[in-house]
């Protein structure tokens, strides 16, 4: 599966060309404004030539309403300036998941342990999962004790049909309303060089994948019919135990908001920390601390704990934590391969994401692929999750990052970084974010 062209220099025109967006701001004026961005209330754009919007779900609306799209967002930020004000910076990942309640953070070990050690069925081979009819999002709903308010009138989540449209090996080509995702199988990278992997048939529809690993590490999953994660362990060898992904709303038969945009509950964003504190090139930043810079918390408070599909599935949410682009991966047109040349340049990234994990086991990455805007949006999708789990299984391989801690998920050419439909480097591109706090509760810090 190829995506932007077969060879450079060709190109197929988009379906729907991306809407105008007027840029009247001069390349000072932006400078000024990455420097500072919570001074400003207009769309932050990359201080580059044809930049597109720096935080992810304003490309988005870029994409979907431009010019009014962006001066509609302008008006909802300076709506909701004052309101902010009030609330700082998160300054730990603990002050960012201050919303969420004492009674969620204390209920995760026993639950988590219950799961692990509930009895089941044990089943001869991997399971296969169902792709849902429809997936709905419901208003006021109650999560993790957390009442969610849907406030955009807009925008109708109700009930989204979701149809297959491809499945390419591991990938299966999804449409959800108006909107194509690619879902992928990590399965198979986290079963490489396992000792013993088996499944158990839970109630109510879940199933436990445990993958036992030489010298007794186990990784324990237990996911829904979907093939959604509820919840995700790593059970090291002194029985230790390790959370790295927990969503138990998900155990329920209720309306399942994983492939919506939960994002369209919340304002838009107002970024109010300096692009270079939020956003890292590795070509253009290679001396800087990358341990230091994962570590850091989110840039606005976490409303409640969100399922891994969730945090893939909107830009809003992943809006909230920082990010590296790995620019000095430059793949080539209409592939995914990693030049070993060009695989040793992550060593800086991987040693700072192992620092990371040293201190705290149950860290999850998210990988990022993207491409270029030339080539089909199906074809993109599928290359791009191509790429970003051939950059995870690089790291694992070469790096020793364990892939347990590594999610994946391709977006193909929808948060182009230049805004521009010819073939372009800096589009194809891999980037790297720490969730953790999107998806596990934290212990309260003493």
């Amino acid at each position: 599966m190829a995506d932007e062209s077969q060879q450079a220099g060709e190109e197929t025109p988009a379906a729907e060309p991306v809407p105008e967006v007027v840029e009247t701001l001069t390349e000072e004026q932006k400078q000024e404004i990455a420097q500072d961005p919570g001074k400003t209330d207009e769309t932050v754009v990359l201080p580059v030539e044809n930049g597109a919007a720096v935080l992810d779900s304003d490309k988005d609306a870029d994409n979907a309403g431009g010019q009014e799209s962006r001066d509609n967002r302008r008006k909802q930020r300076e709506e909701q300036r004052a309101q902010e004000e009030e609330v700082p910076v998160p300054d730990t990942d603990d002050s960012a998941q201050a919303t969420i309640s004492e009674e969620v953070r204390e209920a995760v070990p026993q639950r988590i342990e219950a799961a692990i050690n509930e009895e089941g069925k044990r089943v001869d081979e991997a399971p296969e999962f169902i792709v849902p009819e429809t997936t709905n999002i419901v208003n006021n709903t109650v999560i993790n004790n957390t009442t969610i308010v849907n406030n955009n009138n807009t925008i109708d989540n109700s009930v989204t049909q979701v149809n297959v449209i491809e499945r390419v090996e591991n990938r299966t080509v999804l449409e959800v309303g108006d909107q194509l995702i690619v879902r992928g199988d990590d399965r198979p990278r986290l079963r490489r060089d396992s000792e013993e992997v088996f499944y158990d048939n839970l109630a109510r529809g879940r199933v436990r994948e445990t993958i036992q690993r030489p010298g007794g590490v186990r990784i324990v999953t237990i996911y829904n019919r979907y093939g959604d994660i509820i919840q995700r362990s790593r059970v090291g060898r002194d029985g230790r135990e390790y959370i790295l992904v927990y969503a138990p709303e998900l155990e329920e038969d209720a309306p399942r908001p994983g492939l919506v945009d939960v994002g369209y509950e919340l304002p838009p964003m107002r970024l109010r920390i300096p692009v270079s504190d939020y956003i890292i090139d590795t070509s253009s930043d290679p001396d800087r601390d990358y341990y230091e810079f994962l570590a850091e918390p989110p840039v606005e408070r976490v409303e409640r704990v969100y399922t891994i599909d969730e945090v893939k599935h909107s830009a809003r949410l992943r809006d909230k934590v920082r990010r590296i682009d790995l620019d000095t991966i430059t793949f080539a047109t209409a592939s995914a391969e990693v030049p070993m040349s060009q695989a040793r340049t992550l060593r800086s990234v991987a040693d700072a994401m192992q620092k990371v994990l040293d201190k705290d086991p149950g860290e999850t990455f998210l990988i990022e692929g993207h491409t270029d805007a030339v080539g089909t949006d199906k074809s993109n999708l599928v290359l791009s999750d191509e790429r970003a789990e051939s950059v995870a299984s690089l790291l694992t391989e070469v790096y020793g990052i364990p892939p347990e801690n590594l999610q994946t998920q391709g977006y193909g050419e929808r948060f182009l970084k230049v805004r521009t439909e010819a073939a372009e480097q800096q589009n194809r591109r891999v980037t790297i974010r720490r969730v953790t706090t999107l998806v596990r509760p934290l212990a309260k810090a003493n």
